[in-house]
């Protein structure tokens, strides 16, 4: 097993609008992007999971050949910059992909 943050060159979050989060993880190269692709790991109940989602929070999910990419965009719990929200430009919210284990 090899964990996603040492097979992504990029992982990040970011404000996707006032009402949605996205997230991209960008991969090295063709091999290491089919590699992730084909473990079939990266899935809605992997994503509901690690953040606590519904299936019907996430707005998009899906793997991205032309920029060798895994992508997916939530709902936002609230409004960005409304009361209780903690994170106005979702650039916190990548943590728990990073130690996700790809089979090798």
């Amino acid at each position: 097993m090899t964990a996603l943050k040492d097979l992504a060159q990029v992982i990040r979050s970011k404000n996707s609008g006032p009402f949605e989060i996205t997230f991209d993880v960008m991969f090295k190269d063709a091999d290491t992007y089919r590699r992730v692709e084909q473990s079939g790991v990266l899935n809605h109940e992997l994503v509901c999971r690690l953040y606590g989602v519904r299936r019907e929070d996430i707005v998009a999910l899906l793997f991205f050949k032309p920029a060798q990419a895994f992508k997916f965009t939530l709902k936002r719990a609230g409004a960005q910059g409304s009361i209780n929200e903690r994170d106005t430009f979702g650039a916190q919210q990548h943590a728990p992909l990073m130690t996700i284990d790809i089979p090798n």
